[in-house]
């Protein structure tokens, strides 16, 4: 896809939401179940939507929350849930709707103090901190937010008492009973005024931050960078973690630099992402591209998205880092730094991130767990303590505590950031030179990510697709050597096609949280072939979606 002309460029004025309209919608406008579109959908990292277009409103949330209540008495979870909302306009909006909801139907819930903003990896390590040695009155969590997604949008995430996203079989059942109470006019729903819930001693108003900042140590050597007198940059892109770095730093003699520090519900600051829509992408060197700018002011530098679980690096030597060469680099890092970690400790990542990820564990004689997109896979490998790190390409990553028990089961973009401080102090060389050995070692792969709008139909085309869609025996120019349509790691449905060969491989998936579906592909023969690649996927997915 060719970048759009605004692509890179501050954001200008008519390109902004009107905060007012969208929170009018969002309680003013009423979806229905009989179209699609509208229904409660938990795609690969909860529901997400727009209010205008009746995707996120007001009755969704309220039947979301109703369906979580039912589902939590049925399992006997009866410990508090952890809420937690980012920036986005809609998260606070929800978070109202979701106390009113939860607090009538008495259920516990623990909020940040003052209305705050709290991060997805924060809930996540206070689950588990919770749960620790219980052995009943289990905590869960809800995360508000859409993530990286256009400040239009609004998201709501369920975290089960195991810390990480909820499983397939849980989201399931609470979107499937969502939509028959909104199909029902919303009767079931048990609700008060948020004045009356606010009063009630079921909501306890803390500040998770302390917490976490406090245990930082247990998982990352802030000792070794602050030692190394590092200068840090960062720019939080407005996020839920924004008030956080300045206390990391204080907590633990840190030079950290927050770049910006404005909380807009337009996100006004930004620069447009690659398709000229303002997207609070860490990963894309669009979007981040006012820290870019700024990336020979310090020895290393990074970005978040707006719920903090994504990281984005950025170094003097070579600007924002491919995240897949990144994750390469942790895992290279980790597994030779981490001496309390069990010898036999997996390495997690996605079917769709870099095989360079497996020539690096190869050399390090450790196996690749391979599993389907979407975090949740990963949740039950880092609770047993059976794989140590986790990551996507989608720059999301979370790692073991040096004891080797789990710091947390959803992407931590704080801790992501801090580790390449680490390496960097450590090993005396910054991320993006540590991954040019690598490649001198390795090979160099050429990597790309190809987002393409997609209907619901054509989505659903794709999510079916089979083995059999493969009509041939070679891809650009070299034999196939598999077909997959399932996770090694899991044997999990993978929601679309993986189709490899010796040097190079093409997967075909439609996304589960935008209305795109996404083309990857990866060659360690050079870009001419990386094309052949992508072209011959396309027309793969060309032929699907005419015979849908």
């Amino acid at each position: 896809m060719s970048l759009h002309p605004m692509a890179g460029k501050p954001a200008t004025q008519d390109m902004l939401i009107n905060v007012a309209r969208l929170i009018s919608d969002y309680y003013s406008l009423l979806p229905s179940v009989e179209i699609a579109q509208q229904r409660v959908s938990f795609g690969t990292s909860g529901h997400r939507g727009c209010a205008s277009l009746m995707t996120f409103n007001d009755i969704h949330i309220a039947a979301i929350s109703q369906a979580l209540v039912e589902y939590r008495a049925a399992n006997d979870i009866t410990g508090p849930i952890f809420i937690g909302m980012d920036t986005h306009a809609l998260s606070e909006a929800a978070m109202t709707t979701c106390i009113e909801v939860l607090v009538a139907n008495h259920v516990d819930i623990v909020i940040q103090a003052n209305n705050g903003f709290t991060p997805t990896p924060v809930i996540s390590h206070c689950i588990l901190d919770y749960n620790k040695s219980r052995n009943s009155g289990f905590a869960d969590g809800i995360v508000i937010t859409p993530s990286h997604n256009p400040p239009s949008d609004g998201g709501f995430k369920y975290n089960s008492p195991h810390g990480g996203p909820a499983d397939s079989n849980v989201t399931n059942h609470i979107q499937k009973r969502a939509n028959e109470i909104i199909a029902s006019g919303g009767q079931q729903v048990r609700r008060i005024t948020i004045t009356k819930a606010m009063q009630s001693s079921q909501v306890t108003q803390t500040d998770f931050a302390t917490a976490y900042i406090k245990d930082l140590d247990q998982v990352v050597s802030m000792s070794a960078i602050a030692d190394a007198k590092l200068k840090l940059g960062t720019d939080p892109l407005g996020g839920s973690g924004i008030y956080y770095w300045d206390r990391i730093a204080d907590q633990y003699n840190l030079n950290i630099e927050v770049v910006n520090n404005k909380v807009d519900q337009q996100f006004s600051f930004m620069h447009c992402d690659k398709d000229g829509k303002i997207r609070m992408d860490c990963s894309s060197s669009s979007a981040m591209a006012g820290l870019i700018k700024l990336k020979d002011n310090f020895d290393l530098a990074f970005g978040n998205d707006p719920d903090f679980d994504r990281h984005g690096i950025v170094t003097p030597s070579a600007g924002l880092m491919d995240p897949n060469n990144y994750l390469a680099v942790t895992i290279n890092y980790l597994y030779q730094h981490r001496p309390q970690w069990s010898s036999d400790m997996q390495v997690g990542k996605t079917l769709v991130s870099s095989s360079m990820i497996d020539r690096v564990c190869s050399s390090l004689g450790r196996e690749v767990k391979e599993m389907p997109v979407g975090f949740k896979w990963f949740v039950e490998g880092l609770n047993a303590q059976t794989i140590g790190f986790a990551g996507e390409e989608s720059a999301g990553g979370i790692f073991l505590r040096h004891n080797g028990t789990p710091w947390a089961t959803d992407k931590d973009g704080f801790i992501m950031c801090l580790l390449a401080a680490e390496m960097t102090a450590v090993v005396g060389e910054d991320p993006s030179q540590q991954y040019q050995k690598l490649t001198q070692a390795h090979g160099t792969p050429c990597y790309t990510r190809i987002d393409v709008a997609a209907t619901l139909e054509q989505k659903n085309a794709l999510s079916s697709m089979t083995t059999d869609v493969v009509k041939t025996t070679r891809l650009a120019g070299e034999r196939i050597i598999n077909v997959q349509t399932h996770a090694p790691g899991n044997n999990a449905a993978i929601g679309g096609v993986k189709v490899s060969t010796e040097n190079g491989w093409f997967a075909a998936r439609p996304s589960g949280t935008e209305n795109v579906y996404k083309i990857y592909a990866e060659s360690f023969c050079g870009e001419t072939h990386l094309q052949q690649l992508v072209k011959e996927a396309e027309e793969l997915v060309a032929s699907v979606l005419e015979k849908s």
